[in-house]
């Protein structure tokens, strides 16, 4: 046995059963030791921002870590956005790293980089195995690590040599230390601030906004009146009819600030209070309002749906009826221009049970939140670090998590042409997912910006580097090259017959929707 076999049994060992891979020449021994070594299923991705986004994607899915194989620094830099996204994310996630061997490190060869310095940023650990011996061992901690509530990353270096010399150990999984728990003092707090009649905003983000924690979150709200709100990009949350109703607080900081007015305590459930995306001229950074108290409830590293069980003893509000969204028909017109709140209409009247939706739509979405609450139960995955180019990989990712479910993925040209290649990805591994491309042929939420920073002098330079529309990106083309049966749809009656064969077909496809 080889590090490199060591390395991948003791992966498999603590469950890490799923590598999203780019490997190059120092990876090589690990790519051998997939066929030896059985329970690791190999996934390729054509770019490394690919096999990153996908990680995220499947343990935001799985709960658990999936691996990457990155070759070299550049092979890392090349995944750091979706690396930072999945951070962002608190997703768990292994990346493994080739390296030089360390007889050759020495040589300043062109690959020659600080792989660790690439690392740190978006890392909880980074470390880089000694020795073939020690790598099973250095495997089964990097997990644990990914692993630690509310999720990491963990980077481990493989240099060639550690993996193609011999070793002898598989290591055993390491034992989870248990969650950390809001005190009681924490509990008692809050619930007498609550009896007091302070109007309250619970604002949420994690496990508990989906199972057990999003129906103790609404109990909490029919005994109380507080408002139940999610970050405005929270990695996971559970929606649709049947669920309990979650507002969501708004992307931009002066629509977030007005919409907490008048709430006395804020109460941080696995997050942190507000702050707007951006820095803008005469516009607020922080976004509680004035007089309103901020209190904390749980860190992200504690066990927050076992506080809002204490919470919801300590209200009385056992019993208490959560409040769910009705089943109601969602109106949409067939007639008319095809634009971007008919899309998200026609996807709330058409989504199957149980889908994962993944939303990178940004400018054409985020205005039309609250329609999707009509749609059937589904899982909503947000793009979390505010790096573009993440939600097809996190499609792909949820997909080989779940591949029961159907997985629509809605999402703007400009943010698809960053990781194009999970098509192909879908393709290779037949993955059943829906990618909905907004062609609004610009970048629309930077002519957004570009107001709103105050730069507002809009001449032809500046939509040079805002507009995609010279020539315009042919996605039907793109889709079928790399392997995905795709349609184009510039009206509202072709763009429902378009979803709705994709929605009851099997497989990968793409649609084009065509908007102002």
């Amino acid at each position: 046995m080889n590090g490199a076999e060591s390395l991948l049994k003791s992966l498999v060992a603590s469950d890490v059963t799923v590598c999203f891979g780019n490997p190059g020449t120092s990876e090589m021994h690990f790519v051998a030791a997939l066929d030896s070594v059985p329970g690791m299923r190999p996934i390729l991705a054509l770019q490394e921002n690919v096999a990153t986004g996908a990680a995220d994607g499947y343990a935001r899915m799985a709960d658990k870590p999936a691996a990457t194989l990155l070759h070299l620094g550049p092979g890392l830099a090349n995944g750091l956005c979706n690396l930072h996204n999945a951070r962002r994310a608190s997703s768990p996630v292994v990346n493994i790293v080739g390296d030089h061997a360390s007889s050759h490190s020495r040589y300043d060869a062109p690959l020659s980089s600080d792989i660790a310095g690439f690392a740190r940023p978006v890392s909880a650990w980074v470390h880089s195995s000694t020795s073939a011996r020690s790598v099973g061992s250095d495997a089964a901690k990097a997990v644990r690590i990914a692993r630690e509530k509310p999720g990491q990353i963990a980077t481990l270096i493989l240099p060639a040599d550690s993996a193609w010399d011999s070793a002898d150990d598989v290591a055993e999984p390491l034992p989870l230390a248990p969650h950390a728990q809001a005190s009681d003092a924490t509990i008692d707090r809050i619930a007498s601030s609550i009896r007091k009649g302070a109007k309250t905003v619970f604002l949420m983000r994690g496990d508990v906004l989906r199972g057990r924690g999003l129906m103790l979150a609404g109990k909490l709200a029919a005994k109380t009146g507080a408002r139940l709100v999610c970050d405005t990009f929270a990695p996971r949350l559970e929606r649709g009819v049947g669920r309990v109703k979650l507002e969501r607080l708004p992307y931009f900081g002066e629509m977030a600030l007005s919409s907490l007015q008048g709430t006395d305590l804020l109460v941080l459930v696995g997050t942190q209070p507000p702050v707007s995306f951006f820095a803008y001229p005469n516009k607020p950074s922080w976004l509680t309002p004035e007089g309103c108290q901020v209190t904390t409830l749980t860190q992200p590293h504690e066990d927050s749906v076992a506080a809002m069980e204490k919470l919801v003893d300590a209200l009385d509000a056992r019993d208490a009826l959560e409040c769910v969204t009705a089943q109601t028909d969602t109106a949409v017109s067939l007639d008319g221009r095809l634009d971007s709140e008919s899309i998200v209409r026609l996807i709330a009247r058409h989504m199957p049970p149980n889908a994962i939706f993944a939303d990178e739509g940004i400018t054409a979405s985020i205005l039309y939140y609250d329609v999707l609450e009509n749609a059937a139960p589904h899982d909503h995955l947000n793009l979390t670090g505010g790096a573009i180019g993440s939600m097809m990989p996190v499609a792909t990712g949820a997909s080989v998590a779940c591949p029961e479910r159907k997985v629509i993925t809605l999402v703007g040209d400009g943010s698809a042409m960053y990781s194009v290649q999970s098509l192909w990805t879908q393709a290779h591994e037949q993955l059943d997912v829906v990618t909905i491309i907004l062609a609004n042929r610009a970048y629309k939420v930077l002519n957004n910006e570009l107001k709103r920073v105050g730069a507002d002098q809009d001449g032809p330079n500046a939509r040079r580097m805002l507009d995609l529309d010279s020539p315009a990106i042919g996605w039907v083309d793109l889709a079928k090259g790399l392997g995905v049966s795709a349609a184009r749809a510039e009206t509202r009656r072709e763009f429902e017959r378009a979803l709705g064969a994709a929605i009851a077909g099997r497989g990968p496809c793409l649609i084009e929707a065509v908007i102002d």
